[in-house]
């Protein structure tokens, strides 16, 4: 006041008028207090209006209420936001006409003449009101929780409506969200339409009250994410949240009609703490920080790093698994299998996975007798997130709670939750993750034949089991010894002893109904001259491969290779295998045949087909494997709509795989032994895509030091051999490592090596050459996955250079192959730099030559071929 009347004596007003000062005072203080009283207004009343541009402040002044637009908007809303915070636009925290905003600024908020708050429009129409049961004596008072409350003007206890029980999109501390099963789903938080329009959007949050509590993210009808079940400190699905996130929350005892409520209180009670649901579906727990003067972000779910957070994202019984920098990965729980091949192999798991074997009471019910087969039994998940839908059990022990389930037919899982209790489901199971660390252990229910162990036998069924097994054997051995003249047997010993250079046995075709699968006698192998210890392989009959390829069947055929066609089969015990039958007209299937037997039966690696048997009848050679659903490498690899499948995760994986197979055989097998031909239709793919080596028809065994050997017979697949062993006849492991090389620009390029034989490059080793040397190698990349494998382009690069290395003119400068997969595997390893790769250079004048011979040796189909060649 005095430094007003110092200038204004300056001004020399005062002295002028000597009741100026007096005048002058009076309308200041008339002024402040005034300016006082509209700074300090909390609240409205009946009679007393809100007009746009005026506002309510809490008496502490940390919320305001008022109208306001958002950026880029020029409707007009009544909102709630923070008060002392300077952002460029209000932190809004509740919104009354969300649905119906105001076209100008003539809006106004006032009590109503029933005693509800309404916001009216120019034409004095409402757009929004309070509609409660109130008194028309009745005061809003916006309090320093963010809260507007509607009470009786001579009672404030007296509460008729609140703004926290009719919250938009944020949740606040002094929030209560009620839970209560009988009410179901609780859908309290609705997201805005967008960025700027604050009306409803497609996103709702809430809490389902069903097992134990979870927060639980809408999309429309449908989950988009969930928090897992509540066990009093926290949520269970959120293995990663923060102290300070899961401190405040908690549910309060149920009350007399059955409800209980979350409450949170934050960690620090000055902090400013929110919880948003957005525009776009992601749930923001957010923290003012003054020092930087913006609001931060302390968890957002669903995260967006890991798309496995999204609701059911593999579909019943599945399970995601977050794969370091390439998304979520999903597979099928034990004892499940994809419902369809064709989607799941194609990245599409929404139809999930269903189960191999149906369970006992299932059995029962569906033959409609009580069997007495074994009971089902459990396999636990490990750091699960448990399924969606729980049934909330009294609570009990683990034992108890594997009791509720087994005698309960729907019942699918069971978990023992420290702080729940025993949960149980009855349905589908959905929204299983796996974490990689934290979580609950899952318990699946199945059938005992899928639980991967045997049960224990009492005493009592082994002493019984014992006596019969004796006795039958003493009436089986007086049978034998009295008829054995009648009886016939198939020949085991006699049966494979043409292995040793002698004559395949003829088998009788009258007794082709019979089925064999006897163990076959000791296999005398030979390892460049030195023997080997003999293997055991099972001899099946003739017929009944037959029947199992419904006597090979057209829709059977599986394909068709240099020594014949393979074809899928059903046989008793060993389920789907894959039959190659060796033609009758190829004169080089006999010493293949007996090879592939001799080495593949000795073989045990995941990286290996396995042989799973052999049929032997006159002309007839079959050899029995492992069925691979997803066909062979070159199936995906050169065929342009299947290509974007191996994506470059799934393309190096197989790499892996093809290294560490090979090391076997060079290194960690028992035999030392050379494949002779490597290349993308010999690798088989099962069905999580894991590469199989097979046909090793043309494999040699090597002793224990030897280290190459020469041949006049050279065979294998024409740009798959290396020099020395297309020209000398001289192999070695490093022929083998040649034809990896030449596999492994194979898979980085999507293009057989012989696709350029008509280009200036020759071969696909020529151009990647070419690339290199201008440091141009990106471009050799499949175009089919080059636009997704940005972040792995130095793991490309490196298995490109891997590649060159490998075909190396000269044998001695390629690397062995514990050097290939030291050098994939590891980011840290010093390659050298490749040389040029002369031998592609002549490709051309030895095409000419061929061509001219008329032997087309190097077809497109990759047909293995035979060159018996003088030295």
């Amino acid at each position: 006041m005095s430094a007003i009347l110092r200038v204004c004596q300056m001004m020399g007003i005062a002295s002028k008028n000597p009741g100026f000062k007096f005048h002058l005072f009076s309308f200041l203080f008339t002024f402040s207090s005034l300016a006082l009283f509209c700074s300090a207004a909390s609240s409205i009343t009946q009679g007393r209006s809100l007009s746009d541009g005026e506002t309510l402040i809490s008496d502490g002044e940390k919320f305001e209420l008022g109208f306001f637009s958002p950026e880029n908007s020029s409707f007009r809303y009544v909102g709630i936001w923070y008060y002392n915070i300077s952002t460029s636009e209000p932190s809004v925290i509740w919104v009354a006409n969300r649905e119906r905003p105001i076209f100008d600024k003539t809006g106004i908020l006032k009590i109503g003449s029933d005693g509800n708050v309404v916001v009216l429009d120019g034409n004095n129409t409402a757009v929004w009101s309070s509609n409660a049961s109130a008194s028309s004596h009745s005061t809003a008072i916006l309090n320093d929780e963010g809260n507007l409350v509607l009470s009786s003007s001579g009672d404030t206890s007296k509460e008729y409506w609140q703004s926290f029980g009719d919250p938009t999109n944020t949740f606040l501390p002094g929030m209560k969200v009620e839970v209560n099963s009988a009410i179901g789903e609780n859908r309290f938080l609705t997201s805005w339409k967008s960025e700027n329009d604050p009306s409803p959007g497609a996103y709702s949050m809430g809490v389902d009250p069903r097992g134990s509590p979870q927060i639980v993210i809408w999309e429309g009808s449908n989950r988009r994410w969930r928090s897992g079940h509540w066990n009093k400190q926290l949520f269970i699905g959120v293995p990663n949240m923060p102290t300070t996130y899961s401190y405040g929350f908690k549910l309060s005892d149920e009350n007399g009609n059955g409800s209980m409520y979350f409450t949170y209180t934050p960690w620090n009670v000055s902090d400013k703490l929110r919880f948003q649901i957005r525009w776009d579906g992601y749930e923001e727990q957010l923290r003012w920080v003054g020092d930087k003067n913006q609001w931060e972000v302390i968890q957002s779910q669903p995260n967006k790093s890991n798309d496995c957070e999204l609701y059911n994202r593999c579909g019943k019984f599945g399970v995601c698994s977050a794969s370091h920098g390439s998304g979520s990965e999903c597979s099928c729980m034990h004892g499940f299998q994809p419902t369809d091949w064709d989607q799941w192999i194609r990245r599409n798991w929404s139809d999930g996975c269903s189960r191999k074997t149906l369970l006992q009471c299932h059995r029962n019910r569906t033959i409609g007798t009580e069997e007495n087969d074994e009971e089902d039994g459990f396999v636990g998940l490990r750091c699960a997130k448990l399924p969606d839908f729980a049934d909330l059990v009294v609570p009990g022990s683990d034992e108890n709670c594997e009791e509720i389930c087994l005698k309960n037919c729907s019942c699918t899982a069971y978990a023992f939750v420290q702080g729940i209790g025993c949960m149980i489901w009855t349905e589908d199971l959905l929204d299983v993750q796996k974490f990689t660390k934290g979580g609950n252990t899952l318990n699946i229910r199945l059938a005992h034949s899928d639980l991967g162990g045997k049960k224990k036998l009492s005493t009592l069924v082994i002493i019984v089991i014992s006596v019969a097994g004796a006795l039958f054997l003493v009436i089986f051995m007086l049978l034998l010894w009295r008829f054995k003249a009648k009886l016939k047997v198939l020949p085991t010993t006699s049966s494979i002893s043409w292995l040793r250079n002698k004559d395949p046995p003829m088998l009788d075709a009258s007794k082709s109904n019979e089925f064999s699968t006897d163990v076959s006698g000791s296999i005398d192998l030979f390892a460049e001259g030195n023997q080997v210890n003999g293997s055991e392989l099972p001899l099946f009959n003739f017929a009944c491969v037959a029947a199992a390829t419904n006597n090979f069947s057209e829709e059977n055929k599986l394909g068709k290779g240099g020594f014949g066609t393979v074809y899928k089969g059903n046989l008793p015990g060993l389920q789907e295998v894959a039959i190659k039958r060796l033609s009758r007209r190829s004169g080089q299937g006999l010493e293949e045949f007996k090879n592939e037997i001799s080495l593949i039966a000795k073989l045990q690696h995941r990286n290996l087909v396995r042989l799973l048997g052999c049929c032997i009848q006159g002309e007839e050679k079959m050899l029995l494997y492992e069925y691979m659903p997803n066909k062979s490498l070159d199936f995906f690899l050169f065929d342009p709509s299947k290509q974007a499948l191996l994506d470059w995760r799934r393309r190096f994986a197989i790499i892996e795989g093809i290294a560490r197979g090979l090391l076997y055989l060079h290194r960690d097998s028992r035999l030392r032994i050379i494949h002779r031909d490597l290349k993308a239709s010999n690798i088989l793919l099962d069905a999580d895509m894991i590469p199989k080596i097979s046909d090793f028809g043309m494999a040699r065994i090597f002793g224990g030091n030897q280290n190459e050997a020469n041949t006049n017979r050279v065979v294998g697949t024409y740009g798959y051999m290396s020099p020395e062993y297309a020209m000398e006849g001289l192999f070695s492991v490093k022929s083998d490592v040649y034809s990896f090389g030449v596999l492994l620009l194979e898979i980085v390029s999507g293009r057989r090596n012989t696709s350029l034989r008509s280009s200036e490059h020759l071969s696909l080793i020529g151009f990647a050459w070419h690339l290199w040397n201008e440091n141009r190698a990106v471009d050799l990349i499949d175009p089919s996955i080059a636009e997704t494998c940005s972040q792995n382009q130095a793991e490309l690069l490196r298995c490109i250079q891997v590649g060159l290395l490998c075909v190396q003119d000269s044998a001695i400068s390629r690397p062995t192959m514990p050097s290939v997969v030291l050098m994939l595997e590891s980011e840290t390893a010093n390659l050298q730099v490749p040389i040029q790769p002369i031998f592609t250079s002549i490709r051309r004048y030895v095409d000419t030559k061929f061509s001219t011979d008329g032997q087309d040796l190097a077809s497109s189909n990759d047909v293995t071929i035979t060159m018996v060649d003088g030295r």
